[in-house]
């Protein structure tokens, strides 16, 4: 059941559905598929599922699977309805998805016949550990970290953490161990407490590592390797720490007591300071009881960085100079020495007194004659050397320090001196400075006392010999102490030159069963000194022993040694280390080395003291001097303490063998180097480590020949034990070929004097080549770029030798030719010098800056840099090409609507300046338009400075008071390559915006002015600033609201980032409403230039727009042009047609004028236009240019009209929120002849995906004339339909110059049905408030809202149903304070009463305004002679009406004047013979033409292409969505006015004529247009060709339809 419930648990990997497998009646359950979770590669990771047995039969089962999925159980045997839980174990190799069918065979009685299938899904990825140490950010990112310990004071610990960062998805299991090959040490020094875990993903796991430093003054080294399955690599971390010891200074190091009395103390103070941050344990080496001298406190510990001062006293029990060194012993340091000096003196004896001179120059005079033997013996030993060796004699000479000037000894050394007094095997050649006496032995063991109860206590006697090395004769005397359990007898005596003589010392205890140890001492001095006073020198024997009785226990001891583990360098050099044995009990404790140890078969050992007595909680600092061996155990051997003269013992394990140097070369002992080239250098990594426990110097022996090809660095340094060193070594070919060198590595112990040198050979190989690098293009094109910009570029450097190659750039300019130094720095190379590995590609980032608009080319060459960094010869290694563009803009269509929705497009073209506007867009921007690169807040003032020179008006014409804002719409166009940053700047844009305390508060009119217009939002730009893409267009909204009378004007800045800046003065009018106003934006009007040899000048309007509520009548000052015709000889230059008028409110009215030169000039004529409601005159400036047309060719003869079509003929995309799109906003007919019929066909499209339009055309006429007409005129455009329009025009019979603005009225179908609800709910209130009333009202007025009903005005007249009009209601009444602009004024009573009362009234709901758009319609007509005259290659493609109309014969004007027809008008004259002239020659030569009369005949023998068909007698109704007009009918009967047919019996089959081919012809390019435009149709699409039958065929069955129609 356990089982059971664990394969529960983990079904969550398993698909739900089940796959039932039976054979006969053996049937088991298992899952479709099985899911294992996420593992790593050379992980494995488990999940459960059930096998069920669901039949009633035993059935046995066997799995079978690939490797990498392992399930177990692998085979058993299921019972009836018996579950198992299978265990899938998932080991992947590799980082990918794993898909494996398991196969289970089962059957009955052990015989697997049938065979079922799991599908086992794994997905593997690759582990990855990270070593991240927290407290260092210089590590981030390295392979191999380091864990800096610093300095730790030995005998500390020091902890610091790092963390195993798991950044892959997977769960990892690792291990952290030491690095195989290091060295090992008894105890090592760095501990981790993590050795494996594993993490999770994302996971962390923090460790911490140890540092316990043991031996002063080494730097350890250890690495920890982290390894776990599927690795890349191995990662290290590296452990480092330096162990510090006690620095301990003695102040003063000579204490002079004096002159004493006999029996009395000096006391004086010594002091003692540890500047280290390590604690140091102090022992003197002295018996304060058994001298004359006595430190107090003999030993104890000084904090790390303090200071002690300690009692030293002189109590000299015989009168005579007393002199002793006294060894102040430190725990992991060398001894310090203290010279104690004193005389004493009695009643009867005053020797002389001993000062510190004496002692300075007794050691002077010494060291001189020691030189002088030393020198002697030295050049004896140089006579018999040998020649063959006497380089390396002379080496060693030099390296003796035996041989300085001063000789000197090791504090040991002179340590072991004054205890032992006399030289021992250990010690060197240097003497005793003081070689007065020595003494054997140096220690005295009382260990085997033997006391009767029955017989008093005899004293335990020894001996000890003195003898004397001086010349002169010595007098000894002996320290004598009271109470002493050790006494020496005699206590003085005299010695002779080089005698000896031997003193008993004995062993008296004064206290049974207890321990007694003492320092005896004993100072010689010279009997007769004559020459100067000698210091006398005091040697030392240490005693110990003990009175236990016989079956007495000894004292249980309670010690610690301190180290219990000591190494000693692995040198053949005399090395010392200090032991601490710390004595922890209440009872004395007693020491001397064990006979039976390892210690007396090791000769090279040296133990100080060998025995002695500690007190109870003292210690005792023992050294150990030692000369490692090479027959040492390589484990250590064990030197045994005996304590309390029982069988308690102290193991000190100590390690002195000698070892040698190792290194190994980690990277193997060959180093390879790829392909270099020539004079190149190529670096390589190589790792060299320590692998013994002594710290190495090294250093790289290159020979001389090779040092020019490889270079090693570091080539020399120190490794510490277990270190590695990182060896960079460079590779620097001088030929094409292979080369084999073979460095040598030395290396030897730092403690040695290098003389002994181990040596390792590394081979070294490499090979030069040449090398080149290239780009992928030989030119580089970057294209247009935004002169004064930045862009970056990358050029591919490929490198496709077999050699990386190092390289330095350059850049020489080739276009355009610089005038500054400015330009020069257009390319700038982020990296002139690199390396490119062999068969590589890198992208090589660089920098443009384009100063000026040009065309750039740059070449750019490299070099090839060797070692040295000289270069070779340049070589081109590719072009670079770009130009400099500054940003341009295009104003590329407009649409109004608001109070201009009514203004032409070319009227709104003027009004904005846009012709200029986008000349100067398009050009380069000044120098000081450039002053601020971007749009920027730079002034402190309401009214900034302008940078630029290029001023234009946006006028926003005229409208009454409160009427609806000017709203114009610009659609601009970015017609270049590069992205344009634009952005119009008001004034409060531009400035910077001050604190309130620097605001002065004093504005000047103009800004006061500026800052109202702006606070009220006069005008609105929306957006302000944008981002155009080349190609993109983006539509930018102008409003201007008519909430104030009077002119408003706004400077506002258009600023192009990098580019150009212009600025624009917005300008808006605002009229009242009760006031006529005639709107002129420009008082200044261009004719068409007009031939003055032309007979019929054309026909040119001007127009008069109304910007009031109210019409306004007009009369053009007719005696200014009768003076003008006077000055011209009674020649009409300038006629007006119309001179009077009126126009209506929003609307313009034409005048119409006639200007006709007289001789070839540019005519300037001032026409006063005088307004009779405002009793005002407006002069307007018309200029019109004569031009000789005799002196222009025909084909240049009429360029001069000015009827061409704007340059924004074709609307591309529709506006923000238009809803009808126009193909075309304007058509340019050109030039055409009077009574001709031009066509032109355009689309209308439904833009909106939701919404239905209705559209109507509104149609001007030309003098009661209908020129223009559109076909359909009206319709309705579903959502995204399109819709064919046909333009036909036919101008009068009178030449003139047309600019007709047509207008299309748009209104949507849903807000046309809200109008219809909103005005059938406001109906049917107002029907039941005249029908209806409740009695009970008190005030009926206050219970229901008041209706008002507006009427609708009447419809203009045209053709069709026309949409509605109503009036508006009469304008609310102003204030005067209003009027003027004071808004924000407190409302009164009167007008919230009013507010009030103007929310019960429901007024009629009005119909939605209409949206308008508008089609400009341009044209110039001539007259029939004149066109011929200036046109002879069009005049035969216009189809002309040559049925004069007899309202055309004449121009009339308002004033009921006519002008004169031109040519085709006159009955006599010498016209009419010149034309019956040319017609009579005209129609004899085509008679007398045999090819035309052969035509004719043909022309009667070919078959009939047109038969009238029978027609219905009935009337067809008129179809207003028929896209051509009605058909003609041809036949011989007739028809009558009402239009019906009469058809007779027999009808005469007759050609088409030529206007119903027209048609036809029309109608079917019609229907392929519209096909194209709705994608049914491609016009583009290759013509496919069609293979006719043959003509014999042909013929045949032409000839048989012929003769069927004929039956």
């Amino acid at each position: 059941m356990l089982a059971e419930d664990r394969c529960m648990d983990s079904l969550d990997h398993v698909d739900p559905r089940q796959l039932s497998t039976s054979v006969k009646d053996v049937k088991l359950e298992v899952p479709d598929c099985v899911r294992l979770p996420l593992c790593a590669v050379q992980h494995s990771s488990q999940t459960n599922f059930l096998l069920k047995n669901v039949s009633k039969l035993q059935t046995f089962f066997e799995w079978d699977c690939a490797a990498q999925f392992q399930l177990k159980p692998e085979q058993g045997l299921l019972k009836p309805g018996q579950a198992c839980c299978i265990t899938v174990v998932f080991q992947p190799q590799g980082a990918r998805m794993y898909q494996q069918q398991a196969y289970c065979r089962f059957g009955e009685g052990g015989k697997a016949d049938n065979c079922c299938t799991v599908l086992l899904l794994g997905l593997a990825k690759y582990p990855y550990l990270q070593l991240q140490i927290p407290t260092s950010k210089e590590e981030e990112g390295r392979t191999h970290p380091e864990l800096h310990f610093g300095s730790v004071a030995v005998g500390q610990s020091l902890r610091k953490h790092f963390n195993i960062f798991n950044p892959s998805p997977v769960n990892v299991c690792f291990s952290l161990s030491r690095l195989s090959g290091a060295v090992t040490m008894l105890k090592p020094e760095f501990s981790c407490d993590i050795t494996s875990a594993e993490v999770a993903p994302g996971g962390s796991l923090q460790g911490m590592v140890t540092y316990s430093p043991a031996v002063v003054d080494t730097i350890s080294v250890e690495y920890l390797s982290l390894k776990y399955a599927g690795a890349p690599s191995e990662t290290q971390l590296k452990l480092t720490g330096k162990c510090i010891g006690p620095r301990v200074s003695l102040s003063p190091c000579v204490l002079d007591f004096g002159c004493g009395k006999e029996g009395q103390s000096v006391v004086q103070t010594v002091e003692l300071l540890n500047s280290s941050p390590a604690q140091a344990i102090y022992q003197w080496d002295i018996d304060c009881e058994n001298s004359v001298f006595s430190i107090q406190p003999a030993s104890g510990t000084l904090l790390p960085h303090s200071r002690i001062k300690l009692k030293a006293v002189y109590k000299p029990t015989h009168p005579m100079a007393h002199y002793r060194r006294v060894a102040c012993l430190i725990l992991h340091r060398d001894p310090l020495f203290l010279d104690l000096i004193g005389t004493c003196h009695s009643e009867s004896q005053q020797p002389e007194i001993l000062k510190p001179e004496h002692l300075v120059l007794y050691k002077h005079h010494y060291y001189h004659r020691q030189n002088s033997l030393d020198s002697a013996s030295q050049q004896d030993q140089n006579t018999h050397l040998n020649q063959q060796r006497a380089h390396s004699s002379k080496e060693e000479t030099n390296q003796n320090p035996n041989r300085s000037a001063v000789i000197s000894t090791t504090p040991v050394e002179e340590f072991d001196q004054i205890i032992m007094g006399h030289m021992d095997c250990l010690t060197s050649s240097h003497p005793s400075p003081f070689p007065h006496v020595s003494m054997v032995p140096s220690e005295l063991l009382f260990n085997h006392k033997i006391i009767s109860s029955s017989c008093s206590p005899s004293a335990f006697t020894q001996f000890v010999t003195i003898r004397s090395q001086a010349s002169e004769k010595l007098s000894l005397v002996w320290t004598a102490a009271q109470d002493s359990s050790f006494s020496v007898t005699p206590t003085s005596c005299d010695l002779a030159p080089l005698k000896s003589t031997a003193f008993q010392v004995t062993y008296n205890p004064k206290q049974l069963n207890t321990l007694h140890g003492g320092q005896l001492e004993c100072f010689a001095y010279h009997k007769d000194s004559s020459n100067m006073l000698c210091p006398p020198c005091c040697v030392t024997v240490r005693v110990i022993g003990h009175s236990f009785q016989p079956g007495k226990e000894h004292f249980t001891p309670s010690c610690f040694l301190n180290p219990s583990q000591m190494v000693f360098p692995a040198l053949s050099v005399i090395s010392c280390r200090t032991v601490l044995l710390q004595n922890n009990a209440d009872l004395p404790l007693s020491f001397c080395l064990n006979n039976n140890s390892d210690y007396a078969s090791v000769a090279s050992m040296h133990v100080q003291p060998g025995c002695g007595l500690i007190q109870p909680g003292d210690h005792q600092i023992i050294t150990i001097r030692a000369i490692p061996t090479e027959d040492s155990p390589k484990e250590g051997f064990n030197l045994l303490l005996q304590l309390n003269a029982s069988h308690f013992t102290k193991e000190l394990t100590v390690v002195s063998v000698v070892g040698q140097p190792s290194v190994s070369l980690e990277s193997g002992s060959s180093l390879c180097f790829h392909p270099t080239a020539v004079g190149s250098i190529t670096q390589r990594t190589h790792y060299i480590r320590n692998l013994s426990p002594l710290p190495v110097q090294f250093q790289w022996s290159i020979l001389e020949a090779e040092q020019e090809l490889i270079s090693v660095k570091p080539d020399a340094g120190e490794l510490h034990p277990n270190e590695s060193s990182i060896q960079m070594w460079s590779f620097s070919p001088l030929a094409e070929k292979t080369y084999t060198l073979k460095p040598t590595l030395n290396f030897w112990p730092i403690q040695s004097d290098g003389s002994n040198k181990s040596h390792l050979t590394l081979e070294v190989t490499g090979m030069g080549s040449r090398g080149s690098i290239e780009t992928e293009k030989e030119v580089l094109d970057v294209g247009k770029i935004l002169v004064g910009s930045f862009q970056l570029i990358e050029i591919p450097l490929v490198n496709n030798s077999p050699c990386p190659v190092s390289f330095r750039l350059s850049v020489q300019p080739i276009l355009p030719v610089y005038d500054s130094e400015e330009d020069q720095s257009a390319l700038h190379l982020d990296c002139e010098t690199g390396t490119i590995a062999s068969d590589f590609t890198v992208l090589l980032p660089s920098t443009l800056r384009i100063c000026t608009q040009a065309q750039y080319c740059w070449d750019i060459s490299y070099h090839i840099l060797n070692t040295n960094g000289l270069e070779s010869c340049p070589q081109k290694l590719c072009e670079v090409r770009a130009k400099g563009m500054y940003p341009t803009l295009q104003v590329v269509d407009s649409f109004s609507s608001g109070s201009v929705g009514r203004l032409s497009k070319l009227h709104l073209w003027r009004l904005f300046s846009l012709d200029s506007l986008n000349e100067h867009l398009l050009a380069a921007p000044s120098p000081i338009e450039l002053t601020f690169k971007t749009p920027t807040k730079h002034s402190l003032h309401s009214c900034p400075f302008i940078f630029t020179k290029v001023m234009l008006d946006f006028n926003f014409s005229c409208a009454p008071l409160n009427s609806d804002p000017s709203e114009i719409r610009l659609m601009f166009h970015n017609p270049g390559s590069i992205p344009v940053d634009w952005a119009f700047l008001l004034p409060e844009d531009q400035q910077i915006e001050l604190e309130d305390w620097a605001v002065t508060g004093e504005f000047s009119s103009t800004e006061l002015y500026q800052m109202k217009v702006q606070d009220h939002k006069l005008f609105q730009v929306s957006p302000h600033s944008g981002t155009l893409l080349p190609g993109q267009k983006r539509a930018v909204h102008f409003s201007y609201s008519h909430d104030f009378i009077g002119t408003n004007r706004l400077p506002v800045v258009f600023k192009l980032s990098y580019g150009r800046e212009i600025l624009l003065n917005f300008q808006g009018v605002t009229v009242e409403r009760d006031k006529p106003y005639l709107y002129f934006a420009y008082n200044r009007h261009v004719f068409t230039s007009v031939a003055i040899s032309d007979i019929s000048p054309p026909r040119q309007m001007y127009e008069l727009y109304n910007g009031g509520a109210v019409p306004v009548h007009y009369e053009v000052d007719k005696a200014v042009l009768s003076q003008l015709e006077v000055d011209n000889f009674n020649h009409p230059v300038l006629c007006c047609l119309n001179p009077e008028g009126e126009v209506s409110p929003g609307k313009t009215a034409t005048l119409e004028w006639i200007f006709s030169p007289l001789v070839a000039k540019m005519y300037h004529m001032d026409i006063p236009i005088y307004i009779q409601e405002t009793d005002s005159t407006i002069t307007v400036m018309f200029e019109g240019c004569g031009i000789d047309a005799s002196t222009l060719s025909s084909s240049n003869s009429f360029t001069y009209s000015d009827s061409k079509a704007a340059v924004h003929c074709v609307q591309r995309e529709p506006f923000p929120g238009q809803v009808l799109f126009l193909s075309e906003d304007s058509v340019s007919l050109g030039n055409i002849p009077v009574r001709s019929q031009s066509s032109r066909i355009f689309f209308l499209t439904n833009v909106s995906h939701t919404d239905t339009v209705h559209y109507m055309w509104d149609l001007p006429q030309q003098r009661n004339q209908q020129v223009v007409q559109i076909h359909p005129e009206r319709g309705c455009l579903c959502p995204g339909e399109c819709t064919l329009c046909v333009l036909t025009f036919i101008p009068t019979d009178y030449p003139t110059v047309y600019q007709l603005d047509l207008m299309c009225q748009v209104i949507q179908e849903a807000a046309f049905a809200q109008y219809c609800d909103a005005l059938r709910r406001w109906e049917k209130e107002k029907e039941r408030q005249q029908n209806e009333f409740i009695i009970t009202d008190k005030n009926i007025s206050r219970s229901q809202r008041v209706l008002i009903d507006e009427k609708p005005l009447s419809p203009s007249a045209r053709k069709g149903p026309p949409l509605l009009k109503y009036k508006t209601l009469p304008p609310i009444p102003v204030s005067s304070s209003k009027a003027d602009g004071s808004l924000g004024v407190k409302e009164t009573r009167a007008e919230r009463r009013l507010q009030r009362e103007k929310a019960k009234i429901w007024r009629r709901p009005q119909p939605p305004e209409p949206a308008l758009l508008h089609l400009c319609v341009t044209a110039h007509s001539h007259g029939l002679l004149d066109y011929f005259k200036h046109f002879p290659d069009q005049y035969h493609k216009y189809y002309r009406n040559l049925q004069s109309r007899k309202s055309l014969q004449t121009v009339p004007d308002s004033a009921g004047t006519s002008v004169p027809a031109r040519p085709f008008t006159s009955a006599h004259g010498p016209d009419r013979d010149i034309h019956e002239h040319i017609l009579t020659l005209l129609l004899r030569d085509v008679l007398e033409d045999s090819v035309f009369v052969q035509s004719l005949t043909a022309l009667a023998s070919k078959l009939r292409t047109y038969q009238l068909m029978k027609m219905s007698s009935t009337p067809r109704p008129f179809s207003t969505h028929s896209s051509s007009p009605k058909p003609h009918v041809l036949c011989s009967g007739t028809v009558d006015r009402e239009g019906t047919e009469e058809t007779q019996a027999t009808l005469q089959p007759e050609y088409a004529p030529a206007d119903m081919c027209e048609v036809v012809l029309m109608n079917t390019f019609q229907n392929l247009m519209t096909e194209a435009v709705r994608g049914e149709l491609v016009l583009t699409a290759h013509p496919q060709s069609i293979i006719l039958p043959p003509l014999s065929v042909r013929r045949r069955l032409l000839s048989r339809t012929v003769s069927e129609e004929d039956h």
